[in-house]
């Protein structure tokens, strides 16, 4: 399992989730150094309702396996929808999943300073589809915002994670997304496919 530095004496941690396939694995390595993460989930991008309401479950079955809190943020896909507008074509690790991970992590970020949280991280790091550049920045942005926030950039791709947690999809049987979410996403998947 992957020894990770805490930052400071911090022992618990709000940690923003996307799905359970990317957290599994976060997660049971966090306990496994001490560390004690309240799950935030917050996914307003997640397209249709249907796609988010699986992931939303699968997420807090695991979480609740592991008799940890499960935090389900509000679902307000309008207003992710105007918050992206006008990047509706650009392509994945654009301006559009920047602003994305601003907009879920600065969330994420006020709701740590309302609870008690001074540290944030996300699963969101741990996709090799993703930008980790852009995640950091995202989180970095998001706590500068927030006062008493830090964002705890972690690299979660390494150390085994990824092994480790295309173990746990097949031993918990989850459900595992083709893409990131959003309909924007789903489309540029499709259109590969066909």
């Amino acid at each position: 399992m992957l020894r990770i530095e805490k930052l400071g004496s911090e022992d618990k941690v709000l940690l923003h989730a996307c799905c359970a396939p990317c957290s599994s694995a976060i997660i049971e390595c966090m306990v496994a150094n001490g560390i004690r993460p309240t799950v935030f989930y917050y996914n307003p991008n997640i397209y249709p309702i249907e796609e988010y309401e699986i992931r939303k479950a699968e997420a807090k079955r695991f979480v609740t396996s592991q008799g940890l809190d499960f935090v389900d943020a509000d679902y307000d896909y309008e207003a992710w929808k105007q918050g992206v507008c006008g990047m509706e074509n650009e392509p994945e690790r654009g301006k559009r999943c920047l602003t994305c991970f601003k907009m879920r992590l600065l969330a994420t970020a006020r709701f740590a300073a309302e609870h008690g949280f001074t540290m944030i991280t996300t699963t969101l790091a741990s996709s090799r589809w993703k930008s980790l550049e852009q995640i950091n920045e995202a989180g970095r942005w998001a706590a500068s915002q927030v006062e008493g926030v830090t964002f705890w950039e972690q690299n979660w791709r390494r150390g085994g994670l990824q092994e480790r947690r295309n173990q746990l999809l097949k031993e918990y049987g989850f459900y595992n997304q083709l893409y990131c979410g959003c309909e924007f996403s789903l489309r540029s998947t499709k259109n590969k496919t066909i």
